[in-house]
């Protein structure tokens, strides 16, 4: 099969999303599929086999620090005329997604889409809440004009479906088993984590540092107990006013990680702080879970679907600052640690990568049959 992926997000970037796709056109290109990915222009051109066709990129208002988003282009017109896919995956279609789906209609090829960022419950962070409305009006109007849509939680699932968002699946969480593992632990990286405090119980936070990820609740139980320190991986617009917030804390910021410094990173902590309640998903959860880490997560939906309250980490209430110092309390004791990352290492063995690309096919494959109304394989045996 021929298939175009229209993402509004790809290397050398580093996020949830680029993490799936890169799982996805692997496991896609081992089976002998042809995939061109539509993507910013960021000076990645190939992908494991698969062309990356760029799109001139631009700075946006909350990103004014890099370049990466991309809007309406009509190479898109000609990168898939000249690649004739059997199929359209636009990818969290947000600004280069729209013109994507635009031309896909235009040109008569099957679409799907899938959704990552609830980017309307961004509003509320960036004091435009008016706009709620219009957005998911948008986005609604965006993914209806698929076939086929995918979501990566239940819970997101079910909110897209009461928003109006049609045909919508749920598409099976991934997570790389081999690169995060207990046995990446190194003293140098705890070393570096703690600022030379090893004894310390290290909290971990691995993400982007922006307003959504609500960074901040875990100030709180910084100043409660001196037994915390915290070690924020990641950059992002709010970096600055992060480093403000935790001033004379005990937290060390170190930018991106990568690789096996990122691995060391998470099996070097103590506990996973996940303070988000917007995330679709939350591939770090999982990251951190296959490197044996309990988390600390503040209770939304789509978290509990990954955490199992007291058992492979603890969920506290976002809205009640005291639920996260209860909380935080039941791990202080590194036994309670201990048991709890050991069944998040166990129980996550069974989640990786493999399944949830066959299942794209799958999808894809429902795709074709739904936009041609006869058999898939008579389409894409090209």
């Amino acid at each position: 099969m021929r298939i175009a992926i229209i993402t509004e997000t790809f290397l050398p970037s580093t996020d949830g999303v680029v993490t799936r796709l890169c799982a996805s056109i692997r496991w896609l290109r081992n089976e002998g599929h042809e995939v061109m990915v539509i993507a910013p222009d960021l000076g990645v051109k190939e992908y494991e086999g698969a062309i990356v066709a760029g799109i001139p990129a631009y700075k946006l208002f909350v990103y004014k620090e890099t370049r990466k988003f991309s809007f309406y282009s009509k190479k898109i017109k000609t990168f898939l005329e000249e690649f004739n896919p059997d199929i359209v995956h636009a990818v969290n279609p947000s600004f280069l997604g729209v013109t994507g789906v635009y031309y896909t209609k235009k040109l008569k090829l099957p679409l799907m889409a899938s959704y990552h960022t609830h980017v309307p419950k961004y509003a509320d962070y960036y004091n435009v809440s008016f706009l709620k409305p219009a957005m998911w009006t948008y986005f609604k109007t965006i993914h209806n004009r698929a076939a086929l849509n995918l979501c990566t939680s239940k819970a997101v699932l079910g909110e897209l479906s009461e928003k109006g968002f049609k045909n919508i699946h749920l598409w099976k969480r991934g997570v790389d088993t081999k690169q995060f593992h207990p046995d990446f632990y190194s003293d140098d990286m705890r070393e570096r984590l703690t600022n030379g405090q090893p004894d310390k119980t290290l909290l971990l936070f691995v993400g982007r540092l922006a307003a959504e990820k609500e960074i901040e609740r875990i100030r709180p139980l910084l100043d409660h107990s001196d037994d915390f320190c915290l070690a924020i991986v990641g950059d992002g617009p709010n970096r600055a006013l992060l480093e403000e917030e935790f001033a004379h804390t005990n937290t060390i910021f170190t930018g991106f990680m990568h690789g096996d410094e990122l691995a060391q990173a998470y099996a070097s902590a103590d506990v996973f702080a996940f303070p988000s309640t917007t995330e679709t998903l939350g591939l770090v959860l999982m990251e951190a879970m296959a490197a044996g880490l309990p988390v600390l997560a503040a209770n939304s939906g789509p978290t509990a679907e990954q955490i199992v309250n007291g058992e492979t980490g603890i969920l506290f209430d976002p809205e009640v600052p005291a639920s996260l110092l209860r909380a935080a309390d039941q791990l202080k004791a590194k036994e309670k640690r201990d048991e709890m990352g050991q069944r998040a290492h166990t129980d996550i063995q069974s989640v990786g990568w493999d399944d949830s690309a066959a299942q794209l096919m799958d999808y894809y494959q429902e795709t074709l049959r739904l936009h041609y109304g006869e058999s898939s394989e008579e389409q894409s045996g090209r």
